[in-house]
């Protein structure tokens, strides 16, 4: 039976099973039967895809099993068949101490993943002597591949990590892969003996969270060398020269979260910076001068595609300083970026968040898709003025021919030297505006007077603009007008609750546009 029979067939299965018609079970298991993937996926190819859907790791922290997790098995007998011999399906304890109770005393070789939820677990189920017995057993085998634990309960956690930590003196290797540490509560719990004794081999993600404590981080350097992503955030404090001994140790880094004390604070210029080439992920969270001043000693490479800096109180031109020559060797470098760019930029009372990506050149949506790179900024609470002097500084410093489409999410409206330095902006999508007197027109007394802000402007999007009185349209209208004048011809959606219209408002902008969308989002609508 060929491809298209076997679709016709599937939905005309379906379609039985939709009307109720006949034997639900006999029909799904028919329906089932004509998939490709029951008979052209050799047997280990589907076993690798369970696993995978099924404990599908975020590289930040193993989140458990979620419910229906195993409703696969219910899918046919051949997949049930598959997943009953693949081994690695059957590794997990739960979430709980009350799961633990429950399986841990399942035999076998294959690793196991430790995943403990304290919020979920029942306080009166303890970390009693059958469960230490039963994870010393595995640590003794060394079939233990994730260990992530989260628990305000620092004597179930201190009481987890003694039995995880091999006995006797010295560093034992381990095949554990990922580990995530989280203490929300008093005290502190110490994990340095169980790093000095486990050699952290195989060891890919990282996560520390909370009141963590190490005495020594010689145990990363240069133990473990395979590390993918790594988030501290702990109060512990970590000199340029550790970290960058780690990271010169794990040159596969794809994570990168740093935050609180970890973020260093000296300034040893003897410290070569470090060159990060597989990075794709990049938070730093902390004193400004810290955040600024570590990112001036990273070398970034084009597989960058998120950086979020979070800084108390720093200066647009300090950020600006800090960034301008990294984004600008971005761009330079990374060849995906020579084509026509799109940008959104969004800013709120305390942050601004700038996501520049390549825009297809026949695309009507200009909806950015990968590759594309964002830049957040976090500050404490900083003056609408230095939000909108850094958006002009960071919008400045991207290729600005090649900007074809802008949308923006403002709270203020910002200098129109930011769009005069984009003139082939195609499409502009604007949010959160007041539509008053001079809207997207230069100021008449500046230098830009009487000319196009958007020359090459062909689509216009206005979302959630205030307007205070009807008159307002006409504000709306007074710029279509202008800029159409020349013979351009441009479309228009507008988008939102609008309280107002005057008459005759719907024909005058039919008038100067191609093409006129009005759409209202009344609550009172919304809730019929």
């Amino acid at each position: 039976m060929g491809p298209e029979a076997n679709i016709n067939s599937i939905r005309a299965l379906e379609k039985q099973i939709e009307e109720d018609e006949g034997d639900a079970i006999k029909l799904k298991r028919a329906r089932n039967s004509l998939l490709n993937i029951s008979t052209r996926l050799p047997p280990e190819i589907l076993g690798y895809i369970f696993v995978w859907s099924l404990v599908h790791d975020s590289s930040w922290h193993f989140e458990g099993l979620q419910k229906g997790s195993y409703n696969f098995l219910l899918v046919c007998y051949h997949w049930f068949e598959i997943a009953s011999r693949t081994p690695e399906l059957w590794s997990f304890w739960g979430n709980t101490l009350q799961d633990w109770k429950k399986r841990h005393h399942r035999p076998g070789a294959t690793p196991i993943d430790l995943v403990l939820d304290g919020d979920k677990s029942d306080p009166d189920v303890l970390f009693d002597e059958s469960l230490q017995t039963a994870v010393k057993s595995r640590v003794m085998q060394d079939t233990i591949r994730q260990v992530h634990l989260r628990s305000n309960d620092h004597d179930t956690l201190t009481s987890i990590i003694s039995s995880l930590t091999p006995d006797g003196e010295g560093g034992q290797n381990k095949n554990i892969e990922s580990i995530a540490l989280e203490n929300e509560g008093d005290p502190g719990v110490d994990i340095s003996n169980f790093f000095a004794r486990s050699r952290l081999s195989r060891l890919r993600s990282l996560r520390l969270y909370g009141r963590i404590w190490i005495s020594s981080w010689d145990h990363l350097i240069p133990r473990t060398t395979l590390l993918t992503a790594m988030s501290l955030n702990i109060d512990i404090v970590l000199t340029v020269a550790q970290l960058f001994s780690i990271l010169t140790s794990n040159p596969n880094l794809q994570k990168l979260s740093l935050s609180g004390a970890t973020l260093p604070n000296d300034t040893d210029a003897s410290t070569p910076k470090v060159q990060l080439r597989n990075l794709s992920t990049l938070a730093l969270t902390g004193e400004s001068r810290h955040v600024f001043g570590l990112l001036h000693r990273l070398i970034l490479q084009e597989a960058l595609d998120d950086m979020w800096l979070s800084g108390s109180n720093p200066t647009a031109e300090d950020i600006s300083q800090a960034l301008a020559p990294y984004i600008r060797d971005y761009f330079r470098r990374d060849a995906r970026f020579q084509g026509r760019l799109g940008v959104y930029t969004s800013s709120s009372h305390s942050s601004i968040s700038i996501v520049v990506g390549v825009v297809g050149a026949q695309t009507t949506a200009q909806v950015l898709k990968p590759p594309c790179v964002s830049f957040t900024v976090v500050a404490d609470r900083p003056p609408q003025d230095v939000l909108g002097r850094l958006l002009v500084n960071l919008s400045a410093i991207i290729p600005q021919e090649r900007v074809v489409s802008f949308h923006a999410w403002f709270s203020m409206w910002p200098p129109e030297e930011l769009f005069f330095m984009m003139p082939n902006i195609e499409t502009l999508c604007l949010s959160n505006l007041l539509l008053s007197e001079g809207f997207l027109q230069p100021d008449p007394a500046g230098p830009h007077a009487n000319t196009k802000l958007f020359p090459s402007l062909r689509s216009l999007c206005l979302e959630d603009v205030t307007f205070q009185s009807e008159d307002d349209w006409g504000h709306l209208i007074t710029y279509l007008a202008h800029q159409t004048s020349g013979g351009q011809i441009i479309s228009l959606e507008v988008v939102g609750d609008f309280p107002h219209e005057r008459p005759g408002m719907v024909n005058g902008i039919r008038g100067l546009v191609k093409e006129f969308t009005h759409r209202r989002n009344l609550m009172a609508e919304e809730n019929e």
